[in-house]
């Protein structure tokens, strides 16, 4: 493995009535204007916003509302979140909702604090930010282990460009299984296959070798398949439900990530392919994965064939290096199928008169990929998947 140092900063609040008994107390320690950021009216309708309006007015804080955050987020909507709260003197932030509005509201509290436009911070100058309006996150939507980490990915429309932003990280996370259980069954599976896809993008970086962070990223990856499968059969499958949920922020806590240099060469492009269509991003990485990887998997063989045997149990007897990472690629294009999300763009109904080329050209080419990637090829596999 290579050198790391771990710290951790989120506090994670995991099980049934999770709000009911620690949001009180978090927010005792924070200032009296909140902003309760949330997306579209689910949050209304199943009763959590009403739970949560009820906590903030038990402890006295005055709520500043941010609605409406799209599913993938744009750059417009953050300097919006980040006017609100320079207006308002917002003191805290709880953001409510899934990957997006969590994403969002990381930036929002970056933005608030500067000066300068955060985007130009980042890619002009290469600079981070250091101040931040404190948050905490209450997750209703799982997959994208967003609550978990400080990057953000947002759609700069003007630039045309879906890449990531680095904000702040959240002082604590709530993850209580029932305020998910309203998730419709296609978001459920297409947010635990982006989960998925996070471990693999974590697993396929270096060092190739077996490593203790791999070992245990087998083990979650095992449990998300699993778990996605009895969660098809019994959509009340609560324990299911709370696998997925401890997975989703698992594979984006760190742990698997340490001593690693990651891959995410997949994300990367799924990105690039939501700047121009706007597409559901588990989906779009349930296409264009499988095509990737059999572009790339004779760059690092030993590590498909091991990912074969590890995580989809196929049996090396007999069969060649090539032969099982092969075999693992179609394990998961199979899988793909089985959990019924799309396999071609065209199923996705994403054009054929997309500006593929220009999606190629603008996406970033990651340094953990096992094969260094073209953008001719990064064309080619677009292509693949229509």
């Amino acid at each position: 493995m290579n050198t790391f140092t771990y710290k951790y900063p989120v506090t994670v609040y995991f099980g049934e009535k999770a709000a009911e008994k620690n949001l009180q107390s978090e927010l005792a320690k924070v200032g009296n204007t909140v902003m309760l950021a949330y997306g579209g009216g689910s949050v209304k309708k199943n009763g959590i916003y009403d739970e949560l309006v009820s906590i903030l007015k038990i402890v006295g804080k005055t709520i500043v509302e941010f609605t409406g955050i799209m599913s993938n987020p744009t750059y417009n909507k953050v300097q919006e979140g980040a006017k609100l709260a320079r207006e308002n003197n917002v003191d805290f932030i709880l953001a409510v909702g899934g990957g997006s509005v969590i994403d969002c509201c990381k930036i929002v509290s970056a933005q608030a604090k500067l000066d300068e436009d955060i985007w130009e911070l980042e890619y002009t100058n290469h600079g981070v930010p250091t101040q931040f309006i404190p948050m905490g996150a209450v997750v209703t939507a799982f997959g994208t282990g967003a609550e978990m980490n400080n990057g953000a990915v947002i759609t700069n429309e003007d630039k045309m460009m879906k890449s990531p932003l680095w904000g702040a990280f959240y002082n604590f996370a709530i993850l209580d299984p029932e305020y998910t259980m309203t998730m419709p069954m296609k978001q459920v599976i297409s947010g635990s296959f982006d989960t998925l896809i996070h471990c693999m993008e974590t697993y396929f970086g270096t060092p190739r070798e077996n490593n203790l962070s791999d070992d245990i990223n087998f083990s979650v990856m095992r449990s998300v398949i699993k778990n996605m499968c009895a969660t098809l059969k019994d959509p009340t499958d609560k324990y299911a439900r709370s696998e997925l949920i401890w997975a989703a922020a698992m594979a984006e806590n760190g742990i698997l990530k340490l001593g690693k240099v990651t891959d995410f060469q997949c994300h990367m492009l799924e990105h690039q392919l939501g700047a121009y269509t706007d597409c559901n991003h588990g989906q779009g990485l349930a296409v264009i994965h499988p095509v990737l990887y059999r572009h790339i998997y004779k760059e690092a063989p030993e590590q498909f064939a091991r990912m074969a045997v590890e995580v989809w149990g196929i049996s090396p007897d007999g069969k060649t290096t090539d032969d099982l990472a092969l075999a693992g690629i179609n394990a998961l294009a199979e899988f793909i199928k089985e959990v019924g999300l799309p396999t071609t763009f065209a199923q996705m109904n994403i054009s054929t008169d997309t500006n593929f080329k220009a999606i190629a050209e603008s996406t970033i080419r990651t340094g953990g990929c096992c094969k260094k990637i073209t953008t001719d090829e990064l064309y080619e596999i677009l292509m693949e998947c229509c």
